[in-house]
């Protein structure tokens, strides 16, 4: 017979005046506090303050892996493929801006 297993899963928003330190946020990235310096390094994630990272650069790291995984991108391909999704995203806020349908 199979025993069911229960799954309880925590977690905490990250509000806009709330931080985490290098390792944790690394942790809740689920990649090591060493891809993440080499992601700011690259200009691809930049804190508001030297290794305290929010919940914006939460979902840009999460973003990121999900590219590189997807993609089988490195980390210059992601570059690339960032700029254009926020320039899609900047072209759109525009356009609802002036009227149109995004």
């Amino acid at each position: 017979m199979i025993t069911p297993t229960r799954v309880v899963l925590a977690g905490n928003c990250l509000g806009e005046q709330e931080w985490l330190a290098l390792d944790a946020f690394a942790q809740a990235c689920g990649v090591s506090a060493e891809f993440v310096r080499e992601l700011v390094a690259e200009g691809l994630v930049a804190p508001a303050e030297p290794e305290r990272f929010g919940g914006e650069d939460l979902a840009r790291v999460r973003r990121i892996r999900r590219l590189q995984r997807d993609f089988e991108a490195n980390l210059q391909s992601v570059a690339v493929m960032l700029d254009l999704l926020d320039e899609v995203a900047r072209l759109r806020a525009a356009l609802l801006r002036h009227g149109g349908t995004g």
